[in-house]
């Protein structure tokens, strides 16, 4: 049999010799180190969660909470709604539209719900001043608050399942934000994209009543789409980029939405080929998968 010879330093590496007067034996090869267990499929664990939990669940606080978290997201839109950069957005955008579903937080325009989400995103995001994770540095409400405002003017739904879906979408992106803060946003991620993609599926899936799997496929879709790279540096946002305030666009869900309808399915894990993976190097701890 042919050793080569990786396998046969390999094995010397493992067996040192021990010198004792003047025999040699070889020292006892250490144990093997035991298997580790695969990851949790914590995509489907997500999903279950989303599906079932429900409004009454939510504590007084966070009910509370949520509300302020919407309010100051609306000021904030608002503010920044006549901003070159939303001009300029809805100029370009404007031919492209589809139907005029959806309002523009400060402005006369209408759009359709997809464009409406990104620009009020945007809008949102404009001075930096939206509400602010501190833990993560995310900006929780832009990419959630933006998808599910812009869904209900087409769909109708009650103040209880959207204050509900709005909680479980900020919930979901912090969380993820957690496993990965911060060595993910130190390399250049724009974490508010990255993980805001997550809380906007999350949050429109629960108004659109997605079953456990469909919420599965919808977090998996979000998960493809990731392109929130290059977080901008100081010299960056003094010469005027725009880039930024743009990742909060399509963090906007509704394109998962659109997808999913037409019966198209997103990976079903995240964890250890997925987001986690691309592009983070790895420094996460392998128990925050348990999200």
């Amino acid at each position: 049999m042919r050793i080569d010879r990786r396998t046969l330093l390999q094995a010397a590496a493992a067996l040192p010799l021990a010198t004792v007067g003047s025999d040699v034996a070889f020292a006892q090869a250490p144990a093997a180190t035991p298997a580790v267990a695969p990851p949790k499929d914590v995509t489907r664990a997500l999903a279950h969660y989303l599906v079932t939990a429900q409004y009454d669940e939510l504590p007084a606080n966070v009910r509370k909470q949520g509300v302020r978290t919407l309010l100051n997201w609306v000021g904030v839109a608002i503010g920044g709604s006549h901003h070159e950069t939303v001009d300029i957005a809805v100029s370009a955008l404007g031919p492209f539209s589809g139907p005029q579903q959806a309002s523009l937080f400060g402005r006369r325009e209408r759009f359709d719900i997809m464009n409406a989400a990104f620009i009020n995103g945007v809008s949102s995001h404009i001075f930096d001043y939206d509400d602010t994770h501190l833990k993560t540095i995310i900006h929780p409400a832009g990419p959630v608050a933006s998808a599910i405002l812009a869904l209900s003017e087409m769909q109708p739904v009650s103040g209880k399942e959207f204050l509900n879906a709005l909680v479980l979408g900020v919930e979901t992106e912090c969380r993820i934000g957690n496993a990965v803060y911060p060595n993910h946003f130190d390399v250049g991620w724009h974490i508010t994209g990255t993980a805001g993609v997550f809380g906007s599926a999350a949050a429109v899936g629960k108004l659109l009543k997605l079953n456990e799997q469909q919420m599965v496929w919808a977090l998996g879709l979000a998960a493809c789409g990731l392109a929130r790279v290059l977080r901008l540096n100081e010299q960056e946002l003094q010469s005027g980029t725009r880039g930024k305030q743009r990742h909060l666009r399509r963090d906007a869900g509704v394109e998962e939405f659109h997808v999913l309808r037409q019966h198209d399915r997103g990976q079903a894990r995240l964890g250890q080929y997925g987001q986690h993976q691309a592009g983070f190097h790895g420094n996460h701890h392998r128990s925050r998968q348990a999200i």
